[in-house]
């Protein structure tokens, strides 16, 4: 079933769908690994949220920024080859999406603090558009300008003053 909606927004079922075919090819990638986790679904801004929590102590082996990523790429492929389009999922395992969220705060407060000390701009490590989404909106309200720059994956933000 192919379709050329593109990017454009996806009614409720349509997110829903989406995040039950992103958890049944999670729960079959734990079932070949031998983890336990519960899968919560949740549709918010236009995306869902496709989250493995509790069960199997060894979850948090998958709970990397590097794995969650990958994770979150196959789970994108496996929706996009039974829907024939692109989906914006978010995956997150174990609360890793939060720790990182803390994590890209922490960091944004020490770039805008070498700013405020006389630096004319801050690079940021390379990171995911989603986490690039995250720093853009923390700059953006506590009054700085940021922008991405570079390519794939060495694609990172610079933040400035406004």
């Amino acid at each position: 079933m192919s379709t050329d909606r593109g990017t454009e927004e996806l009614t409720l079922e349509e997110l829903e769908a989406d995040g039950d075919l992103a958890a049944d090819y999670i729960e079959g990638l734990l079932d070949i690994a031998d983890l336990d986790g519960d899968i919560d679904i949740e549709v918010a801004n236009g995306r869902v949220y496709v989250s493995v929590t509790g069960g199997d102590e060894n979850l948090d082996r998958l709970a990397s920024s590097d794995s969650v990523q990958a994770l979150q790429d196959l789970s994108r492929l496996a929706v996009q080859a039974k829907t024939g389009r692109f989906s914006r999922l978010i995956v997150d395992i174990g609360g890793s999406r939060d720790a990182r969220a803390t994590e890209l705060k922490r960091t944004v407060d020490a770039a805008i603090a070498q700013i405020a000390a006389g630096r004319e701009e801050i690079a940021l490590e390379p990171m995911s558009s989603y986490e690039r989404k995250l720093v853009h909106d923390d700059v953006a309200e506590r009054g700085y300008h940021s922008e991405s720059r570079g390519e794939g994956r060495d694609r990172r933000l610079v933040i400035s003053k406004a």
